[in-house]
Formats: C-alpha cells, structure tokens, sequence
C-alpha cells in the first residue's frame, strides 16, 4: 500500500525548496498515485534554458519500490527513449531505497541530463550518435529542447486559435493549456486523449 502520508511530505518539500531547485511535483489529478515532475535543463548543456516533465506512477510498494518515471517531453539523450521517454537508471530499478525520495530521483534523472551514459544506453542510435558524431548529438539535443522543452514564442490566444482551427472546444483547450503551463504540444496530447 502506498504511503499516502509521506507522498504528501515529500510533495510539501518540494514545493517549498522549488525555488532554489527548480524541480516540482504535482498531482496528476487527485490521485496522489499519478504526479507530474519537472525539471529544468541543466546548464551548460544542451538542455539549458528547457523544462522537461516527467509523468511518475507510485507502485502499491511505493516508498520500498521505486517510482515509475518516463519523460513526456521529448529528449534526445543516450540514456532516455527518444520513442517513449523510458529513462534507464540505476535508482529507478535495482538501486532503489526508501531513503531517497520523488525529490531526489528527479534530481539523479536531472543530472542524468549533465552526464549521460552511453555505454548503458536506452536508446542505441542516440548513444551511438553521442559517441562517434558529438557535435551532431550535441545540435540535435539542442533542437528538441527548443522544439519540445520550451515555452513557445506563439502567445496564448495564437495557441487557443490554432487549436480550436483544428476542432477542439474553445474552453477545453483553455483548460487543456492551463494544465500543461501552456505547452501546445502536450495540450494536444491531453485533448486527443480526453
């Protein structure tokens, strides 16, 4: 059974340390077994200047399992799916303890981010593009942080209107914005899967 209490805890020390870290957790919807993290891109890396979120599901072991977390913002990484945003990473499987928290494995997958692992790759094409053609790797990250990660320079009443054009009510897509921070790319997802 999942400890609901310490879910709550770690959720407040979050949004308490949120400025100085710049990582938030939030409830899907008001099952605290379904969380939204995000992270800012490192900087000094290609990620630098994105915020990446990352969908987390609690397991009923949860806090003696490890959270379930895969990026819903496209990445290009070695270590993370460039298809489904699987992250593969030590304290997300086999070297998970109670004593880490939701805080702490979003700050192991940020500095993921800083370090990539290519010779334990998720994702073999982007390792291999790591490793024989860097600075190739380096601009195709840069790309799909500034394609996927960050806020688009399109105003919100341009993102409404463009999603409403192609056939969805005015205030769910209101609403769809407003639960992604105004992400047109996940606003959609969430529109074609409500």
């Amino acid at each position: 059974m999942i400890d609901f209490g310490r879910v709550q805890k770690e959720l407040q020390e979050c949004s308490r340390d949120m400025a100085a870290s710049g990582i938030k957790v939030s409830p899907k919807s008001d099952n605290l077994a379904r969380l939204v993290g995000t992270i800012p891109g490192p900087i000094g890396t290609p990620y630098e200047g994105g915020t990446f979120q990352i969908d987390i599901s609690l397991p009923d072991g949860y806090p003696f399992e490890p959270p379930k977390m895969q990026f819903a913002t496209k990445v290009w990484h070695p270590n993370i799916s460039s298809q489904s945003g699987a992250i593969c990473l030590d304290i997300l499987k086999d070297q998970w303890s109670p004593a880490l928290t939701l805080k702490t494995a979003l700050l192991s997958v940020q500095a993921l981010l800083s370090a990539p692992e290519p010779d334990d790759p998720q994702d073999a094409v982007v390792a291999q593009q790591y490793i024989r053609e860097y600075q190739t790797f380096l601009g195709t990250a840069r790309y799909w942080t500034e394609s996927f990660a960050k806020a688009s320079s399109l105003g919100v009443e341009e993102k409404v209107q463009k999603l409403v054009e192609m056939g969805f009510a005015e205030p769910h897509v209101r609403s769809a914005l407003e639960a992604v921070g105004g992400d047109e790319n996940l606003a959609l997802e969430k529109l074609i899967s409500s």
